[in-house]
């Protein structure tokens, strides 16, 4: 028999007017809270708002209703209309009306989503109120997202994860004994055989999306926060830290020994990274502006120097390596398209073109005749990096595939894809040497030991599997998101 739900109804109107009440108020509680703890600060108690709600829409390159609102002096230069703020008076403020509106001149407007809570609305009418000012120490013209960037701290890492982190990124150690792994926060160092984690690096990118180790041991580091900021730095994970239950914590936020260069600090996440023969410059790619910066690393780290700032792609750069006489820089994207620079004359040299979707991995053989690159077209594709950058070959790589990297002393090359397996090729003639399977889900990053033995993967997940180079054997596996265990092993086929 089904009970009756009059009695739940009853229920549900009391709640829903308890509801209306503490909506309506919550915003004047809030401004009074705030007003108790002195005037608001626009950069910590507006911008925040301002960016998660307006940025979007509002920036330097949008500028939707010609506002720009990523600067004081833009924001209160004004769009379609003039200053939208009156200080000291809300009620006359043209933008605290399209906050409170109801009809179709919302801001936010009803298609990018929910309005404003009250209680925000209240806190910038609250610092309009209080004269609309901006902080000591600003000036008008202060990039606003630079600004927020600087004054964020990030999270430690967990000591023990709740979920799975995907491994975008990971890197042998130069003696090939050890594996690093790009984390939620963290990089983590664990025995290449015996899975055993070593030690933990916090870090202020939420993400690595590439690692290569430098010719003095430190290890160069491109990521970020997607959507938020994107880094370039320089750690070195032998520096003294403090040990936990065997595991040496560093600090690579805070200990300037540990931390030892930021390069970059940019609008959005640094995809891909890559250091020439002789350690003398770094490369990465942006996806936020479609740039590719290259740093001179030769005065020492402390004096490194940008030397140029590329845009030869129409959209991010996902894919970067040197020639071996580091006189050019081969590039891929999600263009759908390679492409060489010569980084003397400082022009682009050729474009190739024959994936003709994203491209994700980008390779130059030592003796910098040939280049490979693989993508969302499930082909490993060999091509002259010189001339007219016309194709020598093409091999199915079993799927979207997302890294190619390539031994520099051996005839050796590894891919990995969305097909869950690690393949090896030979590079020379273009066939499989091995396919690796066992992976539960894609595999997003690969990595050959330096001696040449060792093969690592990461994907999605959390999961690590080393293998022998010789037989294809896997060595060890685990899971990177420490606490956490294996994914499920894919069912037989």
């Amino acid at each position: 028999m089904l009970r009756s739900h009059r009695c739940f109804c009853v229920l549900c109107a009391v709640l829903a007017g308890a509801v209306a009440l503490a909506v309506l108020l919550a915003a004047p509680q809030a401004a009074r809270a705030q007003a108790a703890k002195g005037p608001l600060s626009f950069i910590n108690d507006v911008a925040p708002i301002l960016k998660e709600n307006c940025f979007a829409c509002h920036d330097a390159k949008k500028r939707k209703g010609k506002l720009d609102m990523t600067t004081y002096e833009t924001l209160r230069k004004g769009g379609d209309h003039d200053d939208p703020v009156v200080p000291g008076k809300p009620d006359e403020s043209y933008a605290i009306d399209l906050l409170n509106a109801t009809d179709a001149s919302r801001m936010p407007p009803k298609d990018s989503g929910e309005a404003l809570p009250k209680e925000k609305i209240a806190l910038i009418e609250q610092w309009v109120k209080e004269g609309a000012k901006l902080d000591a120490g600003l000036t008008p013209k202060s990039d606003l997202l630079r600004e927020l960037r600087v004054r964020w701290k990030p999270p430690q890492p967990p000591a023990v994860y709740s979920r799975p982190v995907t491994v975008a990124a990971l890197a042998f150690t130069p003696d090939s004994k050890q594996v690093v792994v790009g984390g939620q926060y963290e990089l983590t160092v664990w025995d290449a055989v015996s899975g055993k984690l070593e030690k933990r690096l916090a870090m202020r990118p939420e993400r690595a999306m590439a690692l290569t180790f430098l010719p003095d041991g430190k290890l160069a580091l491109a990521g970020g926060r997607p959507g938020q900021e994107g880094n370039v730095a320089i750690y070195d994970l032998n520096a003294k830290g403090k040990v936990e239950n065997g595991v040496t914590l560093l600090d690579g936020v805070n200990d300037k020994t540990v931390l030892v260069k930021e390069l970059l600090d940019t609008d959005d996440v640094v995809y891909c990274l890559a250091v020439s023969a002789d350690g003398k410059k770094l490369a990465a790619g942006n996806s936020a502006d479609r740039t590719v910066n290259v740093w001179d690393l030769s005065p020492g780290y402390a004096a490194a120097k940008l030397e140029q700032s590329i845009e030869n792609h129409a959209d991010w750069v996902l894919g970067i390596a040197f020639s071996p006489d580091a006189k050019q820089l081969l590039t891929c994207g999600r263009d759908k398209t390679a492409k060489v620079w010569d980084l003397a004359a400082k022009e682009s040299l050729l474009t190739f073109p024959d994936h003709q979707n994203t491209v994700w991995g980008v390779a130059a053989k030592p003796d910098g005749k040939l280049a490979y690159s693989v993508g969302e077209d499930g082909q490993l594709r060999t091509w002259n990096a010189t001339g007219e950058g016309k194709q020598v070959r093409a091999a199915g790589s079993g799927g979207p595939t997302f890294k190619v990297v390539l031994h520099p002393k051996l005839p050796l090359m590894a891919t990995c894809g969305a097909d869950k397996t690690v393949r090896l090729w030979n590079p020379d003639s273009g066939a499989t040497l091995k396919t690796l399977s066992g992976h539960a889900d894609y595999v997003y990053a690969v990595a050959l030991s330096p001696d040449g033995n060792l093969v690592a993967s990461g994907g999605y997940g959390g999961e690590v599997k080393v293998w022998k180079v010789a037989d294809g054997s896997n060595v060890k596996s685990f899971n990177a998101a420490v606490g956490l265990p294996l994914p499920a092993a894919p069912a037989p086929k």
